[in-house]
């Protein structure tokens, strides 16, 4: 059963335990993100190496609007007009409930989760906090794919952002962490589900040296979070969301 279907099956169930189920991903600020076919259901994953919340740059795309499995995810100038910048939040919850259904490892449970005497519950003046965990899916003019962002192989440094097929494993599960444990307007690093490299994760990461406008083109690809002990992130592994149809 894929993570979409399992998730899904088991949210009401999830809710009563004592977790806050699929939760809707979180954004704040400025309504911008891909074509108007797309519209509000659109997301805009961006990185904050070139500009800001209010002014996003550059957003995650799918090069040459490529629609297979491999495709290669990179990072292109703002379009309203671009199908290659749609892609919606196609599944995403607390990384306890991924744990719950056995869709993430115990690791990745144990360092970015937050199991309790009660599923999904944390104690928080011991700085316990729940991490999300998402799936973009690519939806051009608003038509899934079922193809999602994600790695063909465990994350290790180096290794490329494609686009994989929705659901399959934790390769395609971006975990957010931030004090909030939600992709918001905040910058936060986006750790892939896959990582079995705990004191030094493996995050979206978009090259210290590279820029988009590149040939040929920059990949996105999985790296060791520098300063992930003392939380200063470099701004090209920092990233955040937005949503509604780019100006």
């Amino acid at each position: 059963m894929s993570v979409k279907s399992k998730v899904f099956a088991a949210a009401a169930t999830l809710t009563l335990v004592g977790g806050a189920g699929v939760a809707a991903l979180t954004t704040a600020g400025a309504a911008n993100a891909a074509t108007p076919s797309c519209g509000h259901h659109c997301i805009d994953i961006f990185s904050h190496q070139f500009g800001t919340f209010a002014n996003p740059q550059f957003v995650m795309d799918s090069f040459k609007q490529g629609d297979v499995a491999g495709t290669q995810v990179i990072l292109f100038r703002t379009s309203n007009a671009d199908p290659a910048e749609d892609f919606q939040t196609d599944n995403d919850g607390l990384v306890s409930e991924f744990y719950a259904l056995g869709l993430v490892s115990p690791g990745v449970e144990l360092h970015f989760g937050c199991t309790t005497a009660v599923e999904g519950t944390c104690d928080a003046k011991a700085g316990q906090v729940d991490d999300y965990a998402y799936e973009f899916m690519y939806t051009p003019y608003g038509v899934d794919t079922g193809l999602c962002v994600g790695v063909a192989a465990t994350a290790v440094n180096g290794e490329h952002v494609t686009l994989q097929p929705c659901g399959v494993s934790s390769k395609t599960l971006w975990i957010s962490d931030s004090h909030t444990g939600q992709l918001t307007a905040h910058a936060e690093p986006l750790i892939n589900g896959s990582d079995t490299n705990f004191s030094d994760p493996y995050g979206l990461t978009y090259g210290q040296d590279s820029y988009p406008t590149d040939t040929p083109r920059p990949p996105l690809y999985t790296q060791t979070v520098l300063g992930f002990t003392n939380h200063a992130i470099n701004s090209n592994q920092e990233w955040s969301a937005d949503e509604g149809v780019l100006p």
